[in-house]
C-alpha cells in the first residue's frame, strides 16, 4: 500500500480578526501603556484526502474560527495566569492590580482570559486548544492544525499541534 499523502489547508479571510485592546506585562514592574490591535488570525489543517475528494468540511472550519475571533472582539483583554497581575471583580468593575497600581474597567469592556499575557504566542495557543475543543468539529482524520495570530503586518505567532 502507498504511503498517505496529506494535504494542507489554509484559511486565511479578511473576516478573521479581531479589534482588541491590552498590555503586555514584561517583569513584576514593566508593562506597555494600554493600547490595541487589529489582530489578524488564519489557519492551517493538515489531513488525508478522503475518497470524496476531501479532506473535511472547511466551510464549518471557517463559521468555528470567525466566533472564535469575534468572541475576542471589541473588549480589553487581561491574562488570568499572569504572576504579576491580580484580577478583581467588584460593583461591574473588573479592577487588574499591578504594581501596586489599579486599573479599573467596566465588566462588559473586558475579558479574562486563561492565559499569562496578553502576546500574539500566548493568543495563537489560546485560540488552537478552543479550535480543538469545539464539540461541532467532528473527528475527520486531522493530523495537523495551526493557528496564527497577528498583531500587525509582517508579525505572527503561530501554535502547532500535531496528531500522535
Amino acid at each position: 500500500m502507498p504511503p498517505e499523502t496529506l494535504t494542507r489547508i489554509e484559511i486565511s479571510k479578511e473576516y478573521l480578526n479581531f479589534s482588541a485592546g491590552h498590555f503586555t506585562i514584561f517583569s513584576a514592574t514593566e508593562r506597555e501603556n494600554l493600547h490595541g490591535h487589529n489582530f489578524q488570525v488564519r489557519c492551517a489543517v493538515s489531513a488525508a484526502v478522503g475518497a470524496d475528494g476531501l479532506a473535511f468540511d472547511y466551510v464549518l472550519l471557517k463559521r468555528v474560527l470567525r466566533e472564535l475571533c469575534d468572541a475576542l472582539d471589541e473588549r480589553v483583554l487581561l491574562p488570568e495566569q499572569s504572576p504579576y497581575l491580580t484580577l478583581e471583580h467588584r460593583d461591574g468593575m473588573v479592577i487588574a492590580l499591578f504594581a501596586q497600581e489599579p486599573i479599573p474597567f467596566l465588566a462588559r469592556d473586558c475579558l479574562p482570559l486563561p492565559i499569562r499575557n496578553v502576546t500574539i504566542e500566548e493568543l495563537a495557543g489560546l485560540l488552537l486548544s478552543r479550535l480543538r475543543a469545539r464539540p461541532e468539529l467532528p473527528p475527520w482524520a486531522i493530523r495537523a492544525m495551526e493557528i496564527g495570530v497577528s498583531s500587525g503586518s509582517g508579525q505572527w505567532a503561530f501554535s502547532h499541534w500535531e496528531a500522535v
